[in-house]
Protein backbone atom coordinates (compact mmCIF):
# COMPACT_ATOMS: atom_id res chain seq x y z
CA UNK A 1 0.00 0.00 0.00
CA UNK A 2 1.23 3.32 -0.56
CA UNK A 3 0.28 6.75 1.08
CA UNK A 4 0.83 10.02 -1.14
CA UNK A 5 1.62 12.97 1.65
CA UNK A 6 0.52 16.16 -0.10
CA UNK A 7 1.40 19.07 1.53
CA UNK A 8 -1.35 21.75 -0.22
CA UNK A 9 -0.13 24.05 -3.17
CA UNK A 10 1.00 27.52 -3.18
CA UNK A 11 -2.07 29.44 -1.59
CA UNK A 12 -1.95 33.58 -1.18
CA UNK A 13 0.00 35.36 1.37
CA UNK A 14 -0.92 34.49 4.42
CA UNK A 15 0.03 38.18 4.88
CA UNK A 16 -2.09 39.82 2.70
CA UNK A 17 -4.99 37.47 3.42
CA UNK A 18 -7.65 39.45 5.95
CA UNK A 19 -10.19 36.26 6.11
CA UNK A 20 -9.73 33.47 8.53
CA UNK A 21 -6.98 31.56 7.73
CA UNK A 22 -8.84 28.23 7.26
CA UNK A 23 -10.45 30.00 4.21
CA UNK A 24 -7.82 30.97 2.07
CA UNK A 25 -7.55 29.66 -0.67
CA UNK A 26 -4.69 28.28 -3.53
CA UNK A 27 -3.20 31.42 -5.27
CA UNK A 28 -3.22 30.47 -9.17
CA UNK A 29 0.09 29.56 -9.22
CA UNK A 30 -1.20 26.57 -6.55
CA UNK A 31 -4.30 25.73 -8.47
CA UNK A 32 -1.67 25.04 -11.40
CA UNK A 33 0.41 22.50 -9.07
CA UNK A 34 -3.22 20.71 -7.88
CA UNK A 35 -4.30 20.39 -11.73
CA UNK A 36 -0.61 19.10 -12.08
CA UNK A 37 -0.63 16.59 -9.19
CA UNK A 38 -3.73 14.76 -11.11
CA UNK A 39 -1.64 14.29 -13.80
CA UNK A 40 1.53 13.20 -11.57
CA UNK A 41 -0.34 10.43 -9.84
CA UNK A 42 -2.59 9.42 -12.83
CA UNK A 43 -1.17 6.03 -12.81
CA UNK A 44 -1.51 5.69 -9.32
CA UNK A 45 -3.66 3.62 -7.45
CA UNK A 46 -5.98 5.31 -5.18
CA UNK A 47 -8.60 4.07 -3.13
CA UNK A 48 -9.01 7.51 -1.00
CA UNK A 49 -8.36 10.63 -0.10
CA UNK A 50 -8.32 12.52 3.05
CA UNK A 51 -7.78 16.06 3.57
CA UNK A 52 -7.25 18.92 6.28
CA UNK A 53 -10.23 21.13 6.18
CA UNK A 54 -8.45 23.87 4.89
CA UNK A 55 -9.63 25.49 1.98
CA UNK A 56 -6.32 25.52 0.50
CA UNK A 57 -5.81 21.48 0.68
CA UNK A 58 -9.21 20.83 -0.20
CA UNK A 59 -8.46 22.35 -3.68
CA UNK A 60 -4.87 21.06 -3.83
CA UNK A 61 -6.62 17.62 -4.08
CA UNK A 62 -10.21 17.80 -5.88
CA UNK A 63 -8.64 17.73 -9.35
CA UNK A 64 -7.37 14.16 -7.88
CA UNK A 65 -10.37 13.44 -6.59
CA UNK A 66 -12.42 14.67 -9.59
CA UNK A 67 -10.35 12.40 -12.60
CA UNK A 68 -11.16 9.51 -9.78
CA UNK A 69 -14.37 9.82 -8.99
CA UNK A 70 -13.45 9.99 -5.34
CA UNK A 71 -15.26 11.72 -2.18
CA UNK A 72 -12.72 13.58 -0.58
CA UNK A 73 -12.69 13.04 3.46
CA UNK A 74 -12.17 16.02 5.74
CA UNK A 75 -10.09 15.30 8.65
CA UNK A 76 -9.09 17.24 11.79
CA UNK A 77 -6.13 15.26 12.37
CA UNK A 78 -4.60 16.79 8.97
CA UNK A 79 -5.33 20.60 10.44
CA UNK A 80 -2.56 22.83 10.71
CA UNK A 81 -0.98 22.79 13.81
CA UNK A 82 -2.62 18.77 14.23
CA UNK A 83 -0.69 17.22 16.69
CA UNK A 84 1.38 14.22 15.99
CA UNK A 85 -0.62 11.74 17.83
CA UNK A 86 -3.47 12.27 15.72
CA UNK A 87 -2.25 12.24 12.60
CA UNK A 88 -0.29 8.80 13.25
CA UNK A 89 -3.93 7.89 14.40
CA UNK A 90 -5.47 8.59 11.10
CA UNK A 91 -2.49 7.30 9.24
CA UNK A 92 -2.96 3.87 11.36
CA UNK A 93 -6.60 4.17 9.95
CA UNK A 94 -6.05 4.37 6.65
CA UNK A 95 -3.01 2.21 6.03
CA UNK A 96 -4.57 -1.10 4.75
CA UNK A 97 -5.63 1.62 1.43
CA UNK A 98 -4.06 3.78 -1.05
CA UNK A 99 -4.41 7.04 0.75
CA UNK A 100 -4.20 10.41 -0.65
CA UNK A 101 -3.56 12.90 2.58
CA UNK A 102 -3.26 16.75 2.29
CA UNK A 103 -2.09 18.52 5.29
CA UNK A 104 0.27 21.85 5.65
CA UNK A 105 3.96 22.05 6.04
CA UNK A 106 4.07 21.57 10.42
CA UNK A 107 2.27 18.41 10.15
CA UNK A 108 3.83 16.75 6.91
CA UNK A 109 7.15 18.35 9.10
CA UNK A 110 6.52 16.54 12.22
CA UNK A 111 5.59 13.30 10.20
CA UNK A 112 8.67 13.11 8.42
CA UNK A 113 10.76 13.58 11.76
CA UNK A 114 8.84 10.93 13.61
CA UNK A 115 9.65 8.30 10.69
CA UNK A 116 13.32 9.42 10.41
CA UNK A 117 13.52 8.83 14.33
CA UNK A 118 12.33 5.29 13.67
CA UNK A 119 14.38 4.52 10.91
CA UNK A 120 12.75 5.25 8.01
CA UNK A 121 15.20 6.12 5.44
CA UNK A 122 14.14 9.39 3.94
CA UNK A 123 16.90 10.46 1.67
CA UNK A 124 19.88 12.99 2.03
CA UNK A 125 17.14 16.03 1.90
CA UNK A 126 13.95 16.26 3.68
CA UNK A 127 12.07 18.84 1.76
CA UNK A 128 8.71 20.16 2.32
CA UNK A 129 7.82 22.19 -0.84
CA UNK A 130 4.59 23.62 -1.16
CA UNK A 131 2.67 21.16 -3.81
CA UNK A 132 4.99 18.85 -3.19
CA UNK A 133 4.42 14.54 -2.27
CA UNK A 134 5.73 11.95 0.32
CA UNK A 135 4.81 8.55 -1.25
CA UNK A 136 5.15 6.28 1.98
CA UNK A 137 4.86 2.69 1.33
CA UNK A 138 3.43 0.74 3.91
CA UNK A 139 3.92 -3.00 4.81
CA UNK A 140 1.95 -4.93 7.80
CA UNK A 141 0.51 -1.77 8.64
CA UNK A 142 3.63 0.21 9.13
CA UNK A 143 5.78 2.59 6.73
CA UNK A 144 8.79 1.35 5.57
CA UNK A 145 10.23 3.65 3.29
CA UNK A 146 9.45 6.94 1.65
CA UNK A 147 10.33 9.24 -1.48
CA UNK A 148 9.71 12.64 -2.79
CA UNK A 149 8.39 13.66 -5.53
CA UNK A 150 8.54 17.50 -5.73
CA UNK A 151 5.61 20.03 -6.64
CA UNK A 152 4.22 19.11 -10.48
CA UNK A 153 4.30 22.73 -11.46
Amino acid sequence: MTIYLVRHGKAGDRSQWEGPDDLRPLSKAGRKQAEKLAEQLVDASIDRIVTSPYVRCRQSVEPVAEQRRLPVDLADELAEGAPLADALRLIEKVAHENTVLCTHGDVVGDLLHHLDRKGVPLGDVVKLQKGSTWMLEVEGGEIVAARYLPPPA
